[in-house]
């Protein structure tokens, strides 16, 4: 029996699956099979990264009632490898298998109105915003916000798409157009020191988890780089772990959630964003912690116990973008070569595109920044002729 008497516990080798085929979804997968969990994907394609590395693949839409009621029938436990997943399509799988994290912590945190509600809620800090429904709405925005603000759609916005800096009012009208004059959420400009970002690991008996805050670069509203942990000073480390917990408990998330933050120049933490999932800022812990942070989306999703988030050595990841592409593969031999402590992971996507996150590299050392002038240094290699 691969189920424990405990309800809610299942153990190896019972077959646990995620909707969603892209690289969260294929280290999810690869997790759960190291702990030897059959491990299974809902995928929309069958060459989908997820699915080159499933033990077994449904082929169909994330919403759809056919593929939904064949994942239901092949998987005993289900997670999501991002946001925009239907919540009555969770709260349907909800009723036949667990469904971890639940259909309200995905539904509050897919919209972007809904999310800042949750946050003014539970009193979490976070920029001044209102919500844009309708012309009227976005002046009174504009009004009670200032110049600039950011404009964000409510709905399917990442990597810096759906989102645009208003800087006069008379362009009100052209900016939210431009965004399909679709429900949005406009927001107080801050002008901040650094953004940081808290992975936490939340089991479903209520016990967390944090790892070390992580300091993230963006190059072009994609995150650039990640330094494990933060030198923000303990403080700010403390607060920044301790506004996440908050989150992740208020939410009742089981599973993995990470909260994004700016830094502003006071050294005020606020939120920018959650993400009821692992996150491209956590990537480096399958290197640099006990248990990475796609262990910790196993262990939750089967009741099993979390494991230790401390990391065993500072790191810093780099992404690699389609870019790196351009002028054909990347030399992937010389930038091992140039530095043996460097880790490689491709994500199997076979198509390359700028801006497209194909995989990423880390590196191990116990000054978090010379690992990061490692990291980058062997990334500038990769296209060296």
């Amino acid at each position: 029996m691969s189920r424990n008497e405990s309800p809610g516990i299942l153990y190896p080798p019972a077959s646990i699956a995620v909707i969603g085929g892209g690289q969260l979804g294929r280290m999810f997968l690869q997790a759960a099979q190291r702990m030897g969990f059959r491990a299974g994907v809902l995928s929309a394609t069958d060459d989908a990264p997820g699915a080159q590395v499933a033990d077994w693949s449904v082929v169909s839409p994330p919403d759809h009632l056919p593929g939904l009621r064949r994942l239901s029938e092949q998987a005993e436990a289900i997670t999501v490898e991002f946001e925009n997943v239907s919540a009555p399509a969770l709260r349907w799988l909800a009723k036949r298998r667990l469904v971890r994290p639940g259909w309200r912590t995905v539904w509050v945190s897919q919209n972007r109105i809904r999310e800042k509600s949750f946050l003014k809620e539970h009193q979490i800090p976070h920029a001044p915003w209102r919500a844009v429904l309708t012309a009227g709405d976005l002046d009174e925005a504009i009004k009670a916000l200032g110049l600039p603000l950011i404009l964000k759609t409510a709905s399917s916005g990442y990597d810096g798409k759906g989102q645009i800096r208003l800087e006069r009012a008379e362009d009100a009208s052209s900016a939210w157009s431009s965004l399909g004059n679709v429900p949005c959420v406009a927001e107080q400009w801050v002008s901040f020191h650094a953004e940081v970002s808290v992975v936490v690991a939340r089991g479903f008996d209520g016990s967390a988890v944090t790892y070390p805050v992580a300091l993230n670069r963006h190059e072009r509203h994609i995150l650039d780089s990640t330094v494990m942990p933060a030198p923000v000073g303990p403080i700010v480390s403390m607060n920044a772990q301790s506004l996440s917990l908050a989150v992740a408990q208020a939410l009742g998330t089981v599973g993995v959630l990470t909260v994004e933050f700016f830094l502003t120049e006071a050294g005020e933490l606020l939120v920018n964003e959650m993400a009821p999932r692992p996150h491209n800022s956590g990537h480096l812990t399958i290197e640099a912690a006990v248990s990475s942070q796609f262990e910790q989306q196993v262990r939750a999703l089967a009741g099993l116990p979390l494991g230790q988030s401390d990391l065993t050595r500072p790191a810093a990841m780099v992404n690699l973008l389609g870019d790196l592409w351009a002028d054909g593969e990347p030399r992937w031999d010389a930038a091992m070569r140039s530095d043996p402590g460097v880790k490689l992971h491709l994500y199997g996507k076979r198509t390359p595109a700028a801006g497209r996150k194909m995989g990423h590299m880390t590196v191990l050392d116990p000054d978090p920044e010379i690992a990061l002038a490692r990291a980058l240094a062997a990334r500038r290699v990769l296209t060296a002729r």
